[in-house]
């Protein structure tokens, strides 16, 4: 592990680098935030970022971050939760997005523990904060495992019956081309949720036969492809999920959520903010795959739930396996 001196704007935000074998990932307190990933053999970062701060607090506000504690949108920014109805903050017009303009992914984590290949970072969410009944306790530890894999363990408890559906918000390019085209994407999922014109889901899943949302086949990614939907993942349990690949490194995920999101960043504009290859992040410049809960599960009682009870624990497991491929 490298230690990295504070930031001077904001001492308080604690840096630092782990490592195992030919994989190194950079992370920092605020968002609990992955700000690097890097395999040796490839010039760029594997997952989007900035090496500045300040865009973390703006147009890079996701980027690596963990989001919640509810990711993704609750539609109208009311949950039904037992026979009440919880009234979160908005941020994305009438509806909340990754817990509201002050989620997650704006807190300043605690680095409760680490060592040479992992890092875990705890914060306490205030009770009442945005909306969410608490305290909710939110842990995530990060660990750089032997086979080059990037696992990721979400917990939680809370002191007062809530809603939690955290996630990890990467923006994933094997390439470093800006672009997607050249990546081929197979997602383990029968079913995705269709979703209205504010990406609020309309109800049932549907089937992903005959739509260009089947990805069941490895299938190149269309170079004007508009993905930004929950894929209602096949089986139960830890599995493998989703794999991505190009012609030099594949991208494995395997989990235990029951939902995938995945955003092809057609709407991305980080400009003026520059990202760790000198210039701003454009539309395609990557993919975002976030295992979670189904989004806007308060609002659908058929969907897998998010509520959580001060009698149980939240956990959530993903491993993120990277592959280097023989060329020839």
């Amino acid at each position: 592990m490298t230690d990295v001196p504070p930031l001077p704007d904001e001492p308080d935000i604690t840096r630092l680098t782990i490592a195992n074998g030919p994989v190194r990932l950079s992370l920092m307190s605020l968002g609990a935030t992955v700000t690097e990933l890097r395999m040796d053999g490839f010039a760029h970062s594997l997952i989007l970022g900035s090496p500045d701060l300040a865009p973390y607090r703006d147009t890079f506000r996701y980027f690596g971050a963990i989001v919640g504690p509810v990711a993704n949108r609750i539609d109208k920014s009311m949950a039904p939760l037992g026979d009440a109805t919880l009234h979160l903050t908005p941020n994305e017009g009438n509806n909340a997005l990754h817990g509201g303009p002050a989620g997650l992914s704006t807190r300043n984590w605690n680095l409760a523990d680490h060592g040479g290949n992992f890092a875990a970072f705890t914060y306490t969410w205030p009770n009442g904060d945005s909306g969410y009944p608490g305290p909710i306790h939110a842990k995530v530890t990060y660990t750089l495992e032997d086979n080059g894999a990037l696992r990721i363990d979400l917990a939680g408890t809370a002191e007062a019956r809530t809603h939690f559906n955290p996630a990890f918000h990467g923006y994933w390019s094997l390439d470093g081309s800006g672009a997607l085209t050249d990546h081929r994407l197979q997602i383990n999922a029968a079913h995705y949720l269709p979703v209205d014109d504010d990406a609020i889901p309309k109800g049932d899943p549907a089937p992903v036969a005959g739509t260009p949302f089947d990805f069941r086949e490895l299938t190149n990614i269309a170079a004007d492809s508009q993905i930004d939907h929950n894929y209602c993942l096949d089986g139960v349990g830890f599995r493998e999920v989703m794999r991505m690949e190009t012609d030099t490194l594949a991208l494995v995920i395997e989990s235990d959520a029951p939902g995938l999101q995945v955003y092809d960043a057609a709407r991305l504009d980080t400009s003026p903010d520059a990202s760790h290859d000198g210039a701003p992040h454009g539309p395609y410049a990557g993919i975002a795959l976030e295992p979670q809960i189904w989004p806007d599960a308060p609002n659908h009682p058929s969907y897998p739930s998010t509520t959580l009870r001060p009698s149980d624990t939240f956990r959530q497991t993903s491993r993120f396996r990277l592959i280097l491929k023989e060329t020839s």
